[in-house]
């Protein structure tokens, strides 16, 4: 049937929709791509026909470019879902993938993956005070900007943005602005109270 191996490529996707990578099939776009080329042989070999005033076979050359364009988005719709799935794996894996997840990916996926991590690295270290922000720290953004802290150590003065001066002692609680405490919850000078 017309176009079927790229819709099967299509029903790959959805089944494995579950947030992990399937295979390359590098074997099923080969056969894809071998259709493509075939049907538009066959369409250069009969518009001949079609220039001569056999407008008969019209109908098989629409037919068949239809079958083209459909195979060329469902390539496209694979590839670019597959795309999708690794970056999203880099916000949630990090900078280094699994093992089985790398395994699966083909070579100009690593590519892009490795291209994709340096630029990233690239922009973080450009935005933020002192050396960058990390915007794969927190996937989900805060539900306030301040949160309850409980001081774990003894650790002096602390200053925050508006100037005020806060002492920081152990077993004392704070009310601070997560953006301001967040280092020092990371460094386990502080710790985050949930209520």
């Amino acid at each position: 049937m017309l176009a079927e191996k790229a819709l099967d490529l299509i029903r790959e996707l959805k089944r494995t929709s579950g947030g992990t990578l399937p295979p390359f099939n590098e074997d099923k776009i080969r056969q894809v791509l071998e259709e493509v080329q075939t049907l538009f042989e066959q369409n250069r070999d009969t518009a001949k026909y079609a220039a001569e005033g056999q407008h008969d076979v019209l109908a098989a050359i629409q037919l068949r470019h239809a079958g083209i364009q459909r195979n060329k988005r469902c390539l496209l719709a694979y590839l670019y879902n597959r795309l999708e799935n690794i970056r999203r794996m880099r916000w949630e894996f990090g900078s280094v993938l699994p093992a089985d997840v790398k395994y699966n990916m083909c070579e100009h996926e690593v590519q892009w993956f490795n291209q994709y991590n340096r630029l990233l690295a690239n922009y973080m270290r450009s935005i933020g005070e002192s050396g960058g922000l990390d915007l794969t720290q927190d996937m989900k953004p805060p539900k306030s900007l301040y949160v309850l802290v409980r001081c774990l150590m003894d650790h002096g003065e602390f200053e925050t943005q508006d100037g005020t001066v806060i002492l920081l002692k152990k077993n004392s609680q704070h009310y601070l602005m997560r953006s301001e405490c967040e280092h020092l919850i990371r460094q386990g000078v502080l710790e985050h109270i949930v209520q």
